[in-house]
């Protein structure tokens, strides 16, 4: 599976951005993608991830300010971005989850640059 980041770049304190990936290759059994984030010095966290049947997981500082939507026919994931503040300040990592058969296998888009500034 490969996945394909776009849409990151700077904002201001309380603007808005929106990331896309699309997932191509293998895309046969995707059970889930979303996106991680990294801050500098920072381990990887979950931002948020949909799974194949419309079930959403977010981490905790982005609920309520951020919404990921999934196309399942396109094989593409968005996360829209609201309020965003300096730390949200990160590498975004788009990510995928694919069982072949039984066993998951998570994959990783290259990641694009989101920085807010103050």
């Amino acid at each position: 599976v490969q996945l394909q980041a776009s849409g990151g770049g700077l904002v201001h304190t309380g603007g808005s951005l929106r990331l896309s990936c699309a997932a191509s290759g293998s895309v046969d059994e995707i059970f889930s993608l979303g996106w991680f984030r990294q801050a500098p010095g920072k381990g990887r966290d979950l931002v948020a991830r949909v799974t194949n049947s419309g079930q959403t997981n977010y981490g905790r500082s982005v609920r309520g300010r951020f919404t990921v939507s999934r196309d399942n026919a396109k094989n593409t994931v968005s996360l829209q971005m609201n309020s965003l503040t300096p730390e949200d300040t990160a590498v975004y990592y788009c990510n995928a989850v694919r069982f072949s058969p039984t066993r998951p296998t998570e994959y990783w888009g290259a990641g694009t640059l989101v920085t807010v500034s103050s």
